[in-house]
């Protein structure tokens, strides 16, 4: 099928081939046992592979409609073996994530119909925030861009250094203030100062706090209002970090964000220390909200433009 050409370089298919290898060989392990014994894709088959699909974290509504297009196939093609399943599996899939119009880069690129490009980080502690930062601006600058990092969670010190660990390493420039100040200055003050560097990019770090979801939801509002007397469209997208090895928890997480704020795009992090990198698919498919980075590997370069095509390639090689 003509989903999948070859697309990565070989090095980038490499990487991710690694980062999933946890989550494939615990997902064909199942499927090994599922099929055991049978010559065709039956009931029983079909029943199986639900079960597995939504243990992988694929999730429930996910999962019924794959399985609902694969037994299309099965009432089409009368008869199919279960050789075939992995082969029909990843066209299915892939075809399911077709349907939305994303997932289909393959580089580290922002529109630069507006300058600076602001991007707004959201996400709780612990998911891998600011290693995401420090490592999209590790990507955006090797492709060219002048990057700014604004430290808005002031909520932690902890968090002001480790960013500023990250714009240290990477060699960008970063605005910080105090633990405890204001996170709305701090975003001003950066895209000031964005503005004045003739800054392409803008990165901007928030508290990772969901214990409250009125008093999130006024702070983002509030940081993205402040923002807006700098560059009058800011955030022009809102990036939500989910950590993928808590599996059915990122979907939950992805729920209370969306509910917060408005989340324009996803970061799926730590895919390769977990069996659970189905969930990148569910959560591609029932949020409607692009899967843009994901998270393979510790290394600095570890962290790849989603790929849906790619991403299937590995998962179901």
């Amino acid at each position: 099928m003509s989903f999948f050409k070859k697309i990565f370089s070989s090095d980038k298919k490499e990487t991710l081939d690694k980062g999933l290898e946890k989550s494939k060989t615990s997902f064909f392990s199942k499927l090994s046992k599922a099929v055991a014994g049978k010559s065709k894709v039956d009931d029983d088959v079909l029943d199986n592979l639900e079960e597995i699909l939504v243990s992988s974290d694929v999730g429930v509504e996910t999962t019924l409609k794959v399985i609902t297009r694969i037994e299309k196939r099965v009432a089409a093609d009368k008869y199919l073996g279960v050789d075939e399943l992995n082969q029909i599996l990843r066209e299915e899939i892939a075809g399911l994530l077709s349907e939305t119009n994303t997932g289909e880069a393959t580089e580290f690129v922002v529109p630069m119909q507006t300058k600076p490009y602001v991007l707004m980080v959201v996400g709780v502690n612990g998911v891998g925030k600011t290693t995401t930062i420090g490592k999209l601006a590790y990507q955006f600058k090797k492709a060219g861009y002048k990057v700014v990092l604004g430290a808005a969670d002031t909520f932690r010190a902890a968090a002001i250094d480790q960013l500023q660990i990250w714009a240290d390493r990477v060699g960008v420039p970063i605005v910080r203030q105090n633990m405890g100040s204001d996170p709305a200055s701090v975003a001003f003050d950066t895209l000031q100062s964005a503005v004045a560097q003739n800054a392409d990019i803008v990165i901007i770090d928030t508290a990772g706090r969901l214990h409250n979801k009125i008093n999130l939801m006024n702070e983002l509002t509030k940081v993205k209002r402040v923002m807006q007397k700098v560059v009058a469209d800011a955030p022009h997208d809102v990036l939500l970090v989910l950590d993928g090895s808590t599996g059915q928890n990122a979907f939950e997480q992805a729920k209370q964000f969306t509910a917060a704020t408005e989340v324009t795009a996803l970061a799926v992090t730590k895919l390769d220390g977990t069996a659970k990198g189905g969930v990148v698919i569910g959560i591609s498919d029932q949020f409607k909200i692009p899967v843009k980075y994901i998270g393979v590997g510790e290394g600095i370069e570890d962290l790849q433009v989603f790929n849906k095509y790619e991403f299937v390639d590995s998962f179901f090689k």
